[in-house]
């Protein structure tokens, strides 16, 4: 896997105010069922990328229909309570302060660790994809260098990342399609801003582009090396866009329609038929995963997720809330970020333990890492630091990201020889 790989941590869910659901309206506005949703994901995707779980790599793809789902519904909600308006600087602001510090920080930590302890190839790769990834291009970067996903090299310590570029890219564009969306609803005679003619549009224009991009997988399918259908935007575009249509009002409509018992039922039945999915697929050998069941398990999760957001007290709500998954689900998006740099570094020859033993040691340092970036970085720039709202903000920002361009400049270039050699690795001590 990757996201991502996103990834990833999105903001916490606002109910949607319809009609159809305006008789739980005064529940929690948080939602713990999809933070343990998000444990879930991250804890497949770790257990996928230490050779444990062969369907853990749909762990990014329930990250994609999380990310679209949240932020579509926070960004209607905004249309709803503001007349329409969508204030986007604020809503990029908030994703930067969210999701760049802790990138930042593991870019540059990464850097330095490969350089001290990874090998030249590793190196190599790591400067190499530096500038894609901070400029969130990271996985059209691996798609032009025929970097395949499935056979990553070992040594590639930002390969992951490639998921979080989809979701950045997404950020970008989805908001200003929204909110073009919402002021045509408005010019319409529509002045509530998230009501029925605005809901609808972004419902079609949703669905459509969900279509869309899996019809645009399914014809740039390569049965030979999936990396381009699985790695671009426009290919994976669908999971994002089918979690997006889950927070429409004529979703929460329909579904609140059937009562939080039923609800509650419909989630529980989800949530068995996606844990069989991924106890039976096999990466990207699964049968039909590039020709609609990607989609498939896309449509089912957004179900699922649309299902716990209205009735979240049901069975498996309930068990998604428990306290170790939600931490996880608090923890996903910077222990997605360092977990895999952790499992390239510390190999079996460097921990010298092998199987679940080594798993332990890579789970509980990437842990570790993830836990001081959010509490020494992610939280204190999100919820304490004023400097980080504004134009000071944005000044701190470019100067953290130069920061990080500096470092990359001087590190010097390991020179490699032909192939894949690795002169950093070689020596005169056997001559036999």
């Amino acid at each position: 896997m990757s996201a991502p790989p996103s990834p990833l941590t999105p903001p916490q869910h606002a109910r949607h105010q319809t009609p159809a659901a305006s008789s739980t309206d005064s529940r929690a506005r948080h939602i713990a069922a999809l933070d343990g949703l998000r444990g879930v994901a991250v804890l497949g995707v770790l257990l996928f990328h230490a050779g444990h779980f062969d369907g853990g790599f749909l762990g990014v793809d329930l990250f994609f229909v999380l990310s679209g789902f949240l932020i579509t519904g926070l960004l209607l909600k905004e249309a709803r309570t503001n007349g329409g308006r969508i204030r986007l600087a604020a809503f990029w602001g908030r994703r930067a302060r969210r999701l760049t510090p802790a990138l930042i920080l593991m870019m540059a930590g990464t850097l330095l660790l490969t350089w001290a302890f990874g090998s030249g190839q590793a190196r190599r790769q790591a400067l190499d994809d530096t500038p894609w990834v901070a400029a969130n291009l990271a996985n059209w970067h691996f798609i032009d260098d025929q970097t395949g996903y499935w056979q990553a090299s070992a040594t590639q310590v930002f390969s992951h990342l490639w998921s979080v570029a989809v979701e950045e890219q997404f950020y970008l564009v989805w908001p200003l399609i929204i909110m073009l969306l919402v002021f045509l609803a408005r010019g319409a005679g529509n002045t509530g801003g998230d009501g029925e003619k605005a809901g609808r549009r972004v419902a079609a224009v949703a669905a459509a582009g969900a279509v869309l991009s899996l019809v645009l997988m399914l014809v740039l399918r390569d049965p030979v090396d999936s990396t381009r259908v699985y790695e671009g935007t426009d290919t994976r575009a669908f999971s994002l866009l089918l979690g997006s249509l889950a927070a429409t009002t004529p979703v929460a409509r329909l579904l609140g329609r059937l009562g939080d018992r039923l609800l509650g039922r419909c989630a529980l039945v989800l949530g068995c038929a996606l844990a069989a999915y991924w106890f039976t697929a096999d990466g990207q050998n699964s049968p039909g995963l590039f020709q609609g069941g990607l989609f498939l398990h896309a449509l089912a999760a957004a179900l699922l997720i649309a299902c716990l957001a209205q009735a979240p007290r049901g069975p498996l709500g309930q068990a998604l809330s428990a306290p170790p998954l939600r931490g996880l689900g608090l923890l996903s998006y910077s222990l997605y970020l360092w977990h895999w740099p952790v499992y390239v570094l510390l190999t079996e020859d460097r921990v010298g333990l092998t199987g679940w033993s080594r798993t332990a040691v890579l789970l509980a340092v990437s842990l570790a890492a993830a836990w001081l970036s959010n509490v020494l970085v992610e939280d204190p720039v999100r919820f304490r630091a004023r400097w980080a709202h504004g134009r000071t903000g944005a000044i701190v920002l470019l100067a953290a990201l130069l920061a990080l361009a500096v470092l990359w400049a001087l590190l010097p270039r390991p020179r490699l020889g032909a192939g894949t050699v690795d002169l950093t690795q070689l020596t005169a001590t056997d001559s036999r």
